[in-house]
């Protein structure tokens, strides 16, 4: 039978003043806070029962006791270290099969091009979802024959964070789906506002 695909989001569990610090520093905690429990709430149901993968949230911190649970399949811890050593970490101790990372901050994610990211994992090693601001959104290995540690000496946040992962998988194959941006400060979000989850005002 063939390996099953695992969509993993890794995104913090919403609390005031540890999520979107910097875009709660243009817009507010309260409404940096109400823009990520919604994105997180409406990207796992946009992408969750599908027949294609299987979806899990890798959660930090990971003992969390905040009665959050959205559509997902399964829950996981982070860990410690940082994002580079984090995301290495769902790549190599998630079970087997091509797997794809994202974040819960990208307004415009569609189950089609999910799909199509594990299409290309059929036949090239990695793949991207590149960001306009020179890092990327997505992230995915087809696991196979071996795990490759991909994240050494990345410069996140800056524009070198897809050159930079790139650079570790030279002689690798690697396939690209659409550009999409996350949302970090306040400008971004009125980029994005047309794409974003409707809020219940009650």
């Amino acid at each position: 039978m063939p390996l099953r695909n695992r969509l993993v989001i890794m995104a913090k569990t919403p609390s005031a003043g540890r999520v979107k610090t910097r875009l709660a520093a243009d817009i507010g905690v309260s409404e940096a806070l109400r823009f990520y429990r919604h994105q997180l709430a409406a990207t796992c149901r946009t992408l969750s029962h599908r027949p294609g993968w299987q979806l899990i949230w890798s959660r930090a911190p990971d003992y969390d006791q905040t009665p959050i649970r959205p559509p997902v399949d399964k829950v996981i811890g982070q860990g410690r270290g940082g994002l580079g050593v984090r995301m290495q970490r769902v790549f190599d101790r998630v079970s087997r099969g091509p797997l794809i990372i994202i974040g819960a901050d990208i307004p415009g994610i569609t189950p089609a091009m999910i799909a199509r990211a594990f299409q290309i994992l059929k036949g090239h090693d990695h793949v991207f979802g590149p960001a306009s601001d020179g890092g990327y959104w997505l992230v995915g290995q087809r696991r196979s024959p071996r795990v490759t540690k991909a994240f050494a000496n990345v410069r996140w946040s800056s524009p070198h964070a897809l050159d930079d992962t790139l650079h570790n998988l030279a002689g690798a194959s690697v396939g690209y789906v659409d550009t999409l941006n996350d949302v970090d400060v306040g400008a971004d979000l009125k980029r994005h506002q047309k794409r974003l989850p409707r809020v219940d005002p009650r």
